[in-house]
């Protein structure tokens, strides 16, 4: 009886290794989570990324069967979205190519020359004005020494005015290799839209357009593919080496309806080493309990979306605060609100363009966190989100509401 089942067991064993994919996961498979730390199960399907309750692994149907097979357990690893709206181009007269007796070599970091070098139409927009508190403002500054992890589709590094602002970069979505050092290249635009937000500087010539922060450095981590979708185990294994690597606040401008394990358990690691958390809210609204995760955790700051009018959008998602002990950060709240309709910032083409979402409310609020970063305090992290409280603003409604939370933190 033990000699049948063992022939049994090699017998499955060998016709296991003959499925055993050597390239790319095929169209029949899928990204799981399987639940062991064993190293036979590690050797026999591969590892992408190794947690602590787990490896992730590009499965094949036959390897799910013979998985449930031996009672190993397994889990889809879930998929989040970048939360943009449509990207509208700034007027044509500021995005305009100059001629060729007006263009000019603009070179940062080792990057290859930008021959062409266009205008935004305000190199303080009106986001940038709100936060700022001053609607005549020209140039912006802070973040010396700070360092902002951009988890989201990449960057292009060689834009004018990111250039010299991008201190790593790293690809996280390559189906062969998980992790590639120096590559972040953006193929869909979302995630050089958001760092600009935090820390454009305008460029060497001064010419560009100005983020909070301007004198952050940036960590750059491509966790979303160029369609917009991100794999948690990405983003959890993204989260974990901007712990290793001394991130101080890390932006997170994607969402999903679904908590993951995964990511759930990066982020307390991450919020447990001091790092300040920053996530959108979601575009769900204007219904009550429509956040996001990860924006939903109470160790994220989850930020919602203001209009010029400072009101908030129908389209940002909201929160249960009213519902909640008032100015307690709980788990479904909002925290604060910020500029998210009509953002002009940095482009894939080393131009600009306008986005709404609450993709980008947050990286306001995670430049303003970097330009107060609390060096001296025992906890940088938890010292800075408490002084932004201090730098809030009520909005209507008056109050701990579901749509702005505390407000709107503006330099004072």
């Amino acid at each position: 009886m033990v000699t049948h089942k063992k022939l049994v067991f090699c017998l499955l064993f060998g016709a296991f290794l003959l499925f055993l994919p050597s390239a790319p996961a095929s169209a029949d498979s899928g990204r799981y989570l399987i639940k062991s730390t064993k190293g036979f199960w590690k050797n026999a399907f591969g590892v992408r990324h190794v947690f602590d309750v787990g490896f992730t692994s590009e499965l094949s149907d036959f390897q799910i069967r013979l998985a449930k097979m031996f009672g190993v357990e397994i889990e889809p690893v879930s998929v989040l979205q970048i939360l943009p709206e449509e990207a509208v181009a700034p007027p044509e007269t500021n995005t305009d190519k100059p001629t060729n007796a007006e263009s000019h070599s603009v070179q940062g970091r080792g990057k290859p020359p930008v021959t062409t070098r266009y205008q935004p139409s305000d190199q303080t927009p009106w986001g940038v004005e709100v936060i700022y508190g001053d609607s005549n403002i020209l140039t912006t500054s802070g973040g010396t020494g700070v360092n902002v992890a951009i988890l989201d589709t990449g960057i292009y590094s060689s834009h004018p005015d990111l250039a010299r602002r991008v201190s790593q970069c790293k690809d996280f979505t390559n189906q062969r290799t998980p992790i590639i050092n120096g590559k972040c290249e953006d193929k869909n635009g979302h995630g050089t839209h958001v760092a600009g937000i935090v820390a454009a500087d305008a460029g060497v010539d001064g010419e560009g357009i100005f983020g909070i922060a301007p004198e952050a450095e940036l960590f750059v981590y491509k966790v979303c593919g160029n369609n917009g979708s991100c794999y948690a185990d990405d983003i959890a294994a993204a989260l974990n080496t901007a712990v290793s690597e001394g991130a101080n606040i890390v932006n997170m401008s994607f969402g999903s309806n679904q908590q993951s394990l995964l990511i759930k358990n990066a982020i307390d690691s991450a919020a447990n080493a001091g790092l300040l958390l920053v996530a959108a809210a979601g575009n769900d609204g204007p219904f009550e309990d429509s956040i996001d995760y990860p924006a939903a955790y109470a160790s994220v700051m989850a930020i919602g979306a203001i209009n010029k009018f400072l009101d908030i959008t129908d389209w940002s998602s909201r929160g249960i605060n009213e519902d909640t002990t008032p100015n307690v950060i709980e788990d479904r709240d909002i925290e604060f609100a910020a500029p998210g309709e009509y953002i002009e910032s940095t482009w894939t083409n080393g131009g600009y363009v306008i986005h709404s979402g609450t993709s980008m409310a947050s990286p306001f609020i995670a430049g303003l966190a970097a330009k107060y970063w609390q060096t001296g305090a025992d906890e940088p992290g938890p010292a800075t989100r408490n002084f932004l409280h201090s730098l809030a603003t009520d909005l209507l409604p008056p109050e701990d509401d579901n749509g702005s939370g505390l407000g709107l933190p503006q330099v004072k």
